[in-house]
């Protein structure tokens, strides 16, 4: 019996991995000692492929090389500092120029202007619409001359185009800023969803994308808390509260977009620079890096970072019909709350209560989704499930929409309402567990980058669909609004039950090819098949 015949006999019963060799890589041990590379046919193969890809990492990839647990635990902590906790900053920058509009609005900012609730809308139509338009662009140019330049690029210019804002004067220049920002902000989710992937096991990348994401409400609390000082300002050089706001927020993300530029390394392997001459590994640790990354998936090595994606190869990306349920899934689920959000400070205005205390009593459920949003990914990791979490979020938000819709005391009872509100927007987000999933399905880097941009566009269309849901005709119980928000959460409900049968019923069609075949037929069939990702007959969907 060959080391792969082994392997795959100790998976027979299990169809749940994305690649039949796939061992449980809940130890450092199983991908240090046990691992689809330990057959030589298939070792050689992947050699000749990234060699031929010229994969930035192929010279440190070793089928023979072994590592401790220990090893690999001071491996992670360190990753976890550099690439985690830089990316939430980074994050942090995206959220405080893409979400500080809340705050302004809190002060007055729309009569300032001269402009109504629907000139608002506008503008948050506009924002996501270009987001939208961004997004694959955005994914390009990240491929072709890299996320560690494209990245820090993004957020200078956005940084750039945020201060402006507090020199706006009317509706013209509201829309335009707001059109700006949506264009150089888009892509950047998915830009630094691939960067992260260079680092982690598939099995550790949801966890790991929800800790940035988790930058979203943590910024709205940060931007909370210091509104309630800058907001003050208003009077000061002749200056409303919101244009300071913008201001100093604003520079303070075009700090982060600077230093950026010399925190991000293009891979693991890369991280020695003139200021920064011993880097972040070992060279024994670069090893590591890279070869528990290669064992867990080896199809990320078959593309170069620095490789752009060809028309070709974005239209078969497009054109992969077994991602198309993670999109439909993500714009129903993400249209979810997001008009209750949205209006969150206009509606605690209308309830009575004062500009600052507005900002603060938004704090709450924003502790709430950042706790929410943590135990989501961490049960999605730990019991490898992703469609029941789709659809418990959309039970969560269809209780709360109930009571919104036919209490006679909602928008009446101030802090019953108050509650609700908290409640419905504290639900888990769920973008990270979203982009992980995606990730996982494509089962290859040029699909993985498409996809990873159109699931984000699919996100801003639910932005943009949600943002049309509460209209001027309909304040200020938004009767009609939230009626469709109903319909719309027990469509997601059904589509995230459809989603999970779906990739169900396809690993059994798979899984009854692949085990009518013999060993030699199935080590054939990884040496030379030209399927492609999850294409392959050993490519199993997670769901």
């Amino acid at each position: 019996m060959s080391k792969l015949e082994s392997e795959i006999a100790s998976k027979e019963n299990s169809v749940e991995v994305n690649d039949v060799s796939e061992v449980d890589s809940s130890s450092s041990q199983d991908l240090s000692e046990h691992h689809i590379f330990q057959d030589p046919v298939v070792a050689e193969h992947y050699r000749k492929l990234y060699e031929e890809t010229q994969y930035e990492c192929r010279t440190h990839f070793d089928p023979d090389f072994k590592w401790t647990a220990a090893e690999e635990k001071k491996v992670k902590w360190k990753t976890e500092w550099h690439v985690v906790f830089w990316s939430f900053i980074m994050f942090t920058a995206l959220d405080f120029d893409r979400n500080n509009l809340s705050q302004a609005l809190s002060d007055n900012m729309l009569d300032d202007l001269g402009i109504t609730t629907n000139d608002y809308n506008l503008g948050l139509t506009l924002n996501k619409l270009c987001f939208l338009i961004a997004e694959l662009p955005s994914q390009l140019v990240s491929k072709r001359i890299g996320s560690d330049v494209w990245v820090p690029t993004q957020i200078v210019l956005f940084s750039i185009i945020a201060m402006t804002q507090a020199a706006l004067k009317n509706r013209a220049g509201f829309l335009a800023t707001r059109c700006l920002l949506g264009f150089f902000q888009g892509g950047f989710d998915a830009d630094l969803s691939i960067w992260i992937s260079y680092f982690y096991k598939n099995s550790e990348l949801p966890m790991r994308y929800t800790l940035f994401y988790a930058g979203y409400p943590l910024t709205n609390i940060w931007s909370s808390l210091l509104s309630f000082a800058i907001l003050r300002l208003r009077g000061h050089k002749n200056w409303a509260g919101w244009q300071w706001l913008f201001l100093i927020e604003g520079a303070f993300t075009l700090v982060i977009g600077f230093l950026s530029y010399f925190l991000m390394p293009a891979s693991a392997v890369q991280t020695r620079k003139w200021y920064r001459p011993k880097g972040w590994y070992t060279d024994r640790e670069e090893k590591i890096v890279v070869n528990r990354v290669l064992r867990d998936d080896p199809s990320k090595g078959d593309m170069h970072n620095r490789r752009p994606v060809t028309p070709k190869e974005l239209w078969k990306g497009l054109c992969d019909y077994d991602m198309w349920p993670l999109y439909v899934l993500r714009i129903m689920s993400d249209i979810g709350s997001a008009p209750v959000s949205a209006y969150m400070t206009l509606t605690l205005r209308k309830l009575g209560f004062s500009t600052l205390n507005t900002n603060l009593l938004s704090i709450p459920y924003n502790v709430l989704n950042v706790i929410t949003m943590v135990t989501a990914a961490w049960f999605s990791q730990k019991f490898n499930e992703y469609s029941l979490i789709f659809v418990g979020t959309s039970l969560w938000v269809l209780a709360c929409l109930f009571p919104l819709r036919y209490w006679p005391g909602s928008q009446v009872n101030v802090w019953p309402t108050y509650a609700i509100l908290t409640i419905v927007i504290g639900h888990p987000q769920l973008s990270g567990v979203s982009i992980s999933w995606t990730s996982a399905n494509a089962g290859k880097v040029r699909v993985r980058t498409v996809a990873a941009a159109v699931v984000t566009m699919f996100s801003q269309l639910a932005t943009i669909v949600s943002s049309q849901l509460y209209r001027d005709d309909d304040k200020p119980l938004y009767h009609r609004g939230n009626l469709d928000l109903i319909g719309i959460a027990f469509g997601a409900i059904a589509v995230g039950i459809i989603t999970k049968f779906y990739y169900i019923w396809r690993n059994k069609k798979r899984e009854e090819v692949w085990s009518q075949m013999t060993i030699e037929q199935k080590e054939e069939y990884i040496t030379t098949t030209t399927d492609e990702g999850n294409k392959r007959l050993d490519f199993r969907f997670k769901h």
